[in-house]
């Protein structure tokens, strides 16, 4: 494929809060949904996106009628998919993945670690009309203890190198709340992947809390892509609309 023919995808990560700004303080996923199409992002990664909220829905005039992901969705990403990770008697949520192109098919590993803290991997495939191959993205939230992290981390590493061909483009993102950075080396060593901000700028980026970020929590890992640009983000309006920071990037494939 020459220069001309080359494809580029625009990605976002983000973790929504449920909709919410941070301590729960204010219900913001209309302002959420305009900073996240504001963006022109080809594929969107979601973590802590409710699917369903009986309690939220009975009490906020502008709770949307459809789940989170759909009303984020509409009109501009026509494929969406969504992974429920953790259910409760009001309601459920997960990661979700919004795309541009067709979702062939998905599937939502659940990589709990006992029963209070449920976690998610989120595995889609892609059709690019252009593209002779699929492209594999896996949308992550994983704990927040270091040795579920761990475990987790080696689910992660069996799927790529089980269910994900060597050479098909893969794009894996997410929450990873990896902030001592073990999880780093770890992806890095067992599955050839390329954290976008630390082979740019020489380290992940500080993501949590958005308002003044301190913890190097969110990522965004590629493999086979001819190149990669990170994407700048202002901090207006992203700071008021969750408690992570957002990350993009533009891949070549």
């Amino acid at each position: 494929m020459n220069q001309e023919d080359a494809i580029i995808l625009k990605i976002l990560t983000v973790n929504t809060h449920k909709g919410f700004t941070a301590f729960n303080r204010r219900f913001i996923l209309h302002e959420l949904r305009d900073a996240i199409r504001a963006t022109h992002a080809d594929i969107v990664f979601l973590q802590e996106v409710l699917g369903a909220h009986d309690r939220h829905a009975s009490k906020l005039a502008r709770w949307p009628a459809t789940s989170q992901y759909e009303f984020l969705a509409d009109s501009i990403w026509g494929d969406y998919a969504y992974g429920r990770n953790a259910v409760y008697p009001s309601g459920h949520h997960g990661n979700a993945l919004l795309s541009k192109f067709p979702i062939k098919r998905y599937n939502n590993l659940d990589v709990s670690i006992g029963k209070h803290e449920k976690r998610g991997m989120l595995h889609c495939v892609l059709h690019h009309p252009t593209l002779n191959r699929n492209i594999h993205a896996i949308c992550v939230h994983l704990g927040l203890q270091e040795k579920h992290r761990s475990s987790q981390l080696g689910y992660l590493c069996r799927l790529i190198d089980e269910e994900i061909p060597p050479d098909a483009p893969l794009v894996v993102a997410g929450d990873f709340n990896d902030w001592r950075q073990r999880g780093q080396r770890t992806l890095m060593r067992s599955s050839g992947l390329k954290e976008v901000f630390n082979e740019t700028h020489g380290s992940v980026s500080r993501t949590f809390p958005a308002r003044f970020p301190l913890l190097k929590l969110d990522r965004i890992y590629v493999r086979n892509v001819s190149h990669f640009v990170p994407v700048a983000l202002a901090s207006r309006p992203w700071r008021h609309l969750s408690d992570h920071a957002p990350l993009a990037v533009e891949l070549t494939l």
